[in-house]
């Protein structure tokens, strides 16, 4: 071979093939650099490339002084770690502490531990929790919470190459649609359908929505607000949409001026979630503005902010507890090899309270 005429990705696929058909085998060394360079007529560089992707691929693993082996049985591995990573986005989220729960009785129960993780929806604290799994490589499967899933997001690589290494990966809530890799969540589609359908059948038609631009779960809920309301004939216009990003929804009084604005035309409002009814409720009375009798609010999640909330908020549940147990029953098939579609999403129903009005009556 001439180094100049040869790829670095020649090489990887020449030593690929060696290893599935078992001239090397798990826990095999590798030929040195120098024999390799020997054989294959190319520079130490371009070895030393090539090894460096099969290493990132989880293929092989350099030790120190030692040389480099070919990489063990990924599966029997991860059967033999007793860790599962855990990353979510935020510790104080109403969410979190209930899917948090589920998971971890669920593992518990057979032998894992769980190692958790907040981002605070930086990609910063996301990119490093990843950097940090690939250097450490020492858990069985990991459960993630999307960070700004309704963006483009740089540490997508990241998350290839702990695929390329064989590590189960499932996503909560949301997902990034880029990965080919399941999900477990509400059905987020049909959460929003059924919430603005309930608002229809009660005679409301100029219904306006607050959605989450930079979460995936505000991108579905959307689509959903929008098939409800063309299922229905009814106009959607973008004086009735407000969109905030997360920071914004803990502190909704930074869009006070513009959510008053469109809530003037709005006779109901479909909130993103019960954090933003439950200020929402508090920002209109004091405006004046009374729920139910001037505008009706519903909302997602069914969270203690409905009960606590100066209306009580009708909403749809989020299924929690219950998400975090099959979360964690999806990824222990994934690790044991198991075959079949792993992306489950769960239905919901509308919880009736008192802040929508009955135009109908």
């Amino acid at each position: 071979m001439e180094d100049k005429q040869t790829k670095y990705s020649d090489i990887v696929h020449y030593l690929k093939n060696l290893i599935d058909e078992e001239q090397l085998k798990p826990g095999d060394k590798l030929p040195s650099e120098n024999e390799l360079t020997e054989r294959l007529g190319v520079s130490r560089q371009t070895i030393r490339k090539a090894i460096g992707i099969l290493e990132e691929q989880g293929t092989v693993r350099r030790v120190k002084g030692s040389g480099t082996y070919v990489g063990f049985d990924r599966r029997e591995n991860l059967e033999k770690r007793n860790r599962i990573a855990v990353l979510t986005t935020y510790v104080d989220s109403y969410i979190f502490p209930k899917t948090i729960q589920g998971i971890e009785s669920t593992l518990f129960e057979r032998g894992y531990s769980v190692q958790i993780s907040f981002t605070n929806n930086t990609l910063e604290r996301e990119k490093n929790v990843l950097t940090d799994l690939i250097s450490r490589d020492d858990v069985a499967g990991i459960i993630v919470e999307g960070t700004k899933s309704g963006l483009p997001n740089p540490n997508l690589a990241l998350y290839r190459q702990l695929m390329n290494r064989r590590i189960p990966i499932l996503f909560i809530n949301t997902f990034y649609p880029e990965l080919a890799v399941p999900h477990v969540s509400l059905n987020d589609v049909e959460a929003a359908q059924k919430a603005v359908n309930y608002l229809i059948a009660r005679g409301h038609r100029n219904i306006g929505a607050i959605l989450k631009l930079d979460d995936g779960q505000g991108r579905l809920r959307y689509l959903g607000y929008l098939k409800a309301m063309e299922a229905a004939g009814l106009a959607v216009t973008d004086s009735r949409m407000v969109w905030i990003d997360t920071d914004e929804s803990k502190q909704l009084n930074f869009c006070r001026d513009k959510i008053l604005n469109r809530v003037e035309e709005c006779s109901a409002l479909f909130c993103y979630n019960d954090q933003i009814a439950f200020q929402l409720i508090r920002m209109l009375q004091e405006k004046g503005i009374r729920v139910p009798e001037d505008v009706s609010v519903i909302s997602i999640d069914d969270s203690d902010l409905t009960l606590h909330s100066e209306v009580p908020i009708t909403s749809l549940p989020h299924p929690k507890e219950k998400l975090g147990a099959r979360a964690a029953e999806v990824l222990l098939d994934m690790i044991d090899g198991k075959k079949g579609e792993h992306t489950v999403e769960f239905d919901t129903r509308v919880v009736e309270r008192q802040s929508v009005k009955d135009l109908k009556i």
